[in-house]
């Protein structure tokens, strides 16, 4: 309903308020005992006003999930060199969405306890695809520049997903006290070594950084991890 509505930027600030205040109440309180009006109470609106941009409540959480998506991919892209081989635009990938789940930890494990009562598994599932099918398309790149491994793409994308997201969820339920910047290191370092075709390009593709690490460093070197 409102995909097909052009938003003013007036109208697109306020449908992103109230993403952000379902946002965190869903943290809060949970899914279900968040009610509509409480989000329209969060970000000071009517209540007329949430169903002009939302047809329920629902239909906001899938919003919500969608623009997360859209968020990742965005510090994915930000992390990658543009010019580098495949295996260290991968490498360079997963350690951006290391760190952004950490960030937005409380979204996550949002994600995994809505997940379990199966209420919004297709939105979900779609995230993962499009994750899984952003990595294979640089593995296949990687095989062809005889980089990674020849091995079906696909499967070793969703390894590289999975890991992700198994690490990811560790840091998030205390299970790991290894600082989020060490951490995203690891999981690079994991993944490079599970996909390399030999120990020389292993090495090559940990050494480089990323383009966002770089930016950091150029405004203050504490900050880098």
């Amino acid at each position: 309903m409102e995909d097909e509505r052009r938003l003013t930027a007036q109208g697109a600030e306020r449908k992103q308020q109230l993403l952000d205040c379902a946002a965190r109440l869903f943290a809060e309180r949970g899914y279900a005992d968040t009610r509509v009006l409480d989000i329209c109470a969060a970000a000071g609106v009517a209540k007329g006003l949430f169903y002009w941009y939302f047809e329920n409540k629902q239909a906001l959480f899938a919003e919500l999930v969608r623009s997360m998506r859209v968020r990742l991919r965005v510090a994915q892209a930000d992390a990658m060199d543009r010019d580098a081989d495949p295996l260290t635009r991968i490498r360079q990938g997963t350690e951006a969405s290391v760190r952004f789940m950490a960030i937005n930890a409380p979204f996550f494990s949002l994600l995994e306890v809505e997940n379990i009562d199966k209420r919004f598994v297709d939105v979900l599932r779609q995230g993962t695809d499009v994750h899984v099918a952003d990595v294979a398309g640089l593995i296949r790149e990687g095989i062809d520049a005889g980089l990674i491994r020849d091995d079906d793409p696909v499967l070793l994308a969703r390894g590289v997903v999975g890991i992700v997201g198994l690490y990811s969820h560790f840091h998030r339920t205390g299970r790991s006290d290894v600082p989020i910047s060490e951490l995203a290191r690891f999981v690079g370092r994991f993944v490079v070594r599970s996909l390399a075709a030999d120990e020389e390009i292993a090495l090559s593709a940990e050494k480089k950084g990323s383009r966002s690490q770089r930016a950091t460093t150029a405004v203050d070197p504490v900050t880098t991890g």
